[in-house]
C-alpha cells in the first residue's frame, strides 16, 4: 500500500516538476528524432501549456535553430540534467543482427524493450522503498545489498536504476543519496542543502519531510522572497497536498507547513498588511536563512527544470550575493578566531 502510494506521489511531484520514469525519457528521446522545425514547434506548445501548471516559475529561453534550448544542459522537457540517459544498456535490444532490426520495425523489438524498462521501473520504485527503510533505521547501505535484495537480476543495470532512485529521492523526499566509500560502495542519505531537520519523529518513524520543505522554500524564493499562502497551497495541490487532508508523508500538510515549520523556524507566517479580509503569507525563517545557501537551492531548481541557475537572471544574482555574503561572514570568523587564539597565547606567554 504504502510502495503505491510512494508511486502516485512521485508521479505528481513528476508532473509538476518535471520529473520522468524510464520509461518517459525514452519515449521523449523517440520524438526528438523528427524533423528540427517540428521539434520547436513542439517546445513551443509545450512552454505555453506548461506554463500554468509548472512547479515553479518557469526561465525565459531562446530556441535554437536545432530545436533545442540555448541552456547547456538540454531541452526544458528532460528530466533533471543528470537524468539517465539514452544510449546505455536500456536500448541494447536495438543493436545488433538485422532480424532484430526487423523485429524492431515490426513493433516486435520495441514492445520488448518497453517491457523491459517498465521492469527497471519497477526495480526504482523497490528501491526507493529499500533506501527510505534504511534512512529510517540510519543504516548504510551498500551497492551489495541494493542488488541482493532488490536489483537482482537487473544487475547489468544497477547504476540506470540507482541513478533513476536518487534523482527521485532528491526531489520527492528532499535526500541525497551520496557514495561515502568507493572501495566497498557504501551510500548514505543526507539531508538536501544541509538541513538540519527532516520532520520525522525522535524514534524515526514515518518518512522524511524535507522534500516538501525544500519545495516551499523554493516557492518564497522564486516569489521573490515572500510568497503568499495562496501561491503555496496552488503549488502544493499540484502535488495532491491538501490543507486539512491528512497526506500520507507529511499528515496534516496545513499545521505542518503553518505551525510545525514555523515552530522549527524555518518559515515565518504573518497577516499581509492591511489585508482586509485578512490574507497570510510565507517568508523564510532565521534557520532557513541560516542553513540555506540560494545558490545551492537555484541549482535544484533549475534541475528540476532542465535548465541552469542563469536561466533564472534576478534569483541568479541574489544568489551571488547571498554567496559573496557567506564568504566574508566565514572569513571574519575565521579572523576573528585567530585573533582570540593569538591573544590567548600572548596572555600565557608574556615574557
Amino acid at each position: 500500500m504504502i510502495r503505491g502510494q510512494i508511486r502516485t506521489y512521485i508521479h505528481l511531484v513528476g508532473y509538476a516538476g518535471q520529473v520522468r520514469t524510464l520509461s518517459e525519457n525514452r519515449h521523449a528521446h523517440r520524438e526528438t528524432q523528427g524533423l528540427a522545425g517540428a521539434r520547436v514547434t513542439q517546445l513551443e506548445n509545450e512552454a505555453s501549456s506548461f506554463s500554468s501548471s509548472s512547479l515553479l516559475p518557469r526561465p525565459m529561453e531562446d530556441v535554437s535553430i536545432s530545436g533545442t534550448p540555448s541552456s547547456p544542459q538540454g531541452p526544458q522537457n528532460a528530466s533533471f540534467s543528470s537524468t539517465v540517459t539514452t544510449g546505455t544498456s536500456l536500448n541494447r535490444s536495438t543493436e545488433g543482427s538485422s532480424s532484430q532490426e526487423e523485429m524492431e520495425k515490426s513493433g516486435g523489438g520495441s514492445n520488448l524493450e518497453n517491457l523491459h524498462i517498465d521492469l527497471l521501473d519497477e526495480k526504482v520504485e523497490l528501491l526507493i522503498s529499500f533506501l527510505l527503510q534504511k534512512y529510517q533505521m540510519r543504516e548504510p547501505v551498500t551497492k551489495a545489498d541494493m542488488i541482493g535484495n532488490v536489483v537482482k537480476e537487473y544487475k547489468d543495470d544497477f547504476i540506470e536504476i540507482l541513478r533513476s532512485a536518487s534523482e527521485r529521492m532528491e526531489l520527492v523526499f528532499g535526500l541525497d543519496v551520496k557514495e561515502v566509500d568507493p572501495i566497498s560502495h557504501s551510500y548514505t542519505l543526507a539531508n538536501k542543502l544541509g538541513l538540519t531537520y527532516n520532520g520525522m519523529m525522535s524514534d524515526q518513524q514515518g518518512m522524511p519531510k524535507t522534500g516538501l520543505l525544500i519545495i516551499i522554500l523554493g516557492v518564497i524564493f522564486m516569489e521573490g522572497n515572500c510568497a503568499t499562502e495562496e501561491e503555496v497551497w496552488k503549488v502544493l495541490n499540484m502535488m495532491d497536498i491538501y490543507s486539512g487532508r491528512k497526506h500520507f508523508i507529511f499528515g496534516e500538510p496545513g499545521r505542518l507547513i503553518t505551525s510545525d515549520l514555523v515552530k522549527e523556524k524555518y518559515l515565518e507566517y504573518q497577516q499581509v498588511p492591511t489585508s482586509d479580509p485578512p490574507r497570510y503569507e510565507f517568508l523564510w525563517g532565521p534557520r532557513a536563512h541560516a542553513e540555506v545557501n540560494k545558490m545551492k537551492l537555484l541549482e535544484f531548481l533549475a534541475k528540476i527544470h532542465g535548465t541552469n541557475p542563469k536561466s533564472f537572471p534576478s534569483q541568479y544574482e541574489e544568489a551571488l550575493r547571498d554567496e559573496e555574503e557567506r564568504a566574508r561572514a566565514r572569513i571574519e570568523a575565521t579572523a576573528g578566531t585567530s585573533a582570540m587564539a593569538s591573544a590567548s597565547s600572548d596572555f600565557s606567554h608574556p615574557y
